[in-house]
């Protein structure tokens, strides 16, 4: 196992990390689902809390391999065997979300040991076989089975102490690959390879939007039959992802020339991925209110849409912005889209939730549009000077 060419031409994804993204995607499909349950009853604070909680052991158990395996992938068997390793903890952490939920962690922090005894020992290998970065996988390795210890401590703790536990324990997982990456020498990692990584998860996400979505629907058909609302959210609801797709697919491939610029690039991705699997728990609350279903009112309805996407829009632009993709016109226009769009979800009493949807949709595709329309008049007017 040695390090990789950073700068190895035409490095792409390999079937391998595909399969992983794949079974990743069904436990954020299963925290998805239990948001949207969740908000229905009526239960937003515990239950952005428990899908916060919950989506961050995904989101970090994806990134840690993800980073490792653009520096070290040697698709051998033990590396195969390995990652199969990673895939089985992450469907025991999936079974395990609904209790998380309830505020039971016990399975998902049992999916969370088994990817991350898996996960050192990819380091530990690493550091073996790789003298030049010995360093760094020992740190990693040590840093990584050092916090594992309190995720499992942290079972035994007073549920008073439960958040504040979950504080200290999240910033210490993101401290590790700072800490690893400076006292020893960088890994190896490939920009090219990391940013099409990320592109790839969230085009995996945005699919899993688009399903949960689409038997949200077909429930709701069945049931009652088409009607107005239902037609006008489903239309938002497509408008919403196939404008969130174009932006994030807009402009240059993201730079990431250092380790600031590439760890803040990643760790924004939380929230990124984390806001557009929220939209399809929106898109089902927002359905369910048409139908009379649940405890959660109209507004709360459109706010559980349009929180979110006003969130993925705003973060969009500044990953943008810093990794020098752009793709953003002026600042100015992905905040007033972001503003737009929480505005209609306050417009409801008016408008109704089918039209506050389908306004986000129309917001987010104009904000697209003006954008799109300032880089092409820059362009020309570069050209013609």
């Amino acid at each position: 196992m040695r390090g990789r060419d950073p700068a190895e031409e035409h490095r792409a994804s390999t079937p391998l990390e595909l399969l992983f993204d794949l079974t990743f995607v069904v436990a954020v499909s299963q925290a998805a689902a239990e948001l949207h349950h969740a908000l229905s009853e009526g239960h937003t604070r515990t239950a952005l809390a428990g899908y916060a909680a919950v989506f961050f052991a995904i989101w970090w158990a994806w990134m840690n391999f993800t980073w490792f395996a653009s520096a070290y992938d040697t698709d051998d068997v033990p590396y195969r065997l390995l990652t199969l390793l990673q895939m089985s903890g992450a469907l025991v952490l999936a079974a395990g979300v609904h209790a998380a939920f309830d505020g039971d962690f016990a399975v998902v922090v049992i999916g969370y040991v088994i990817m991350r005894v898996a996960m050192v020992t990819q380091w530990l290998r690493a550091a073996r076989e790789h003298p030049d970065g010995r360093t760094a996988a020992l740190l990693y390795a040590a840093g990584i089975a050092l916090v594992q210890a309190g995720w499992i401590a942290r079972l035994w703790v007073p549920g008073g102490w439960a958040y504040a536990t979950f504080a200290v324990l999240a910033a210490a997982e993101l401290t590790v690959p700072a800490w690893a990456e400076k006292r020893g020498r960088a890994t190896s990692w490939h920009p090219g390879h990391i940013a099409e990584r990320y592109g790839l998860f969230t085009l995996i996400v945005l699919g899993e939007v688009i399903l949960a979505s689409l038997a949200a629907v077909q429930s709701a058909v069945t049931e009652r039959g088409l009607s107005a609302e239902l037609l006008l959210i489903a239309i938002g609801g497509l408008l919403l992802v196939f404008s969130l797709w174009w932006i994030y697919f807009t402009g240059s491939e993201a730079t990431l020339p250092t380790l600031r610029a590439a760890l803040s690039w990643g760790y924004g991705h939380y929230l990124v991925f984390a806001c557009v699997a929220a939209i399809g728990a929106g898109l089902e609350s927002a359905l369910d209110s048409t139908e009379h279903h649940g405890d959660l009112s109209p507004r709360g309805a459109a706010l559980s849409v349009a929180v979110p996407v006003a969130v993925v829009v705003l973060l969009l632009g500044v990953l943008h912005e810093m990794t020098g993709t752009g793709a953003v016109g002026h600042r100015l226009l992905v905040v007033a889209g972001a503003a737009v769009v929480l505005a209609l979800a306050f417009s409801v009493p008016g408008i109704g939730v089918g039209g506050a949807v389908l306004g986000m949709g129309l917001a987010v595709a104009a904000t697209l549009a003006a954008n799109l329309t300032v880089r092409h008049r820059r362009a020309m007017a570069g050209a013609r000077a």
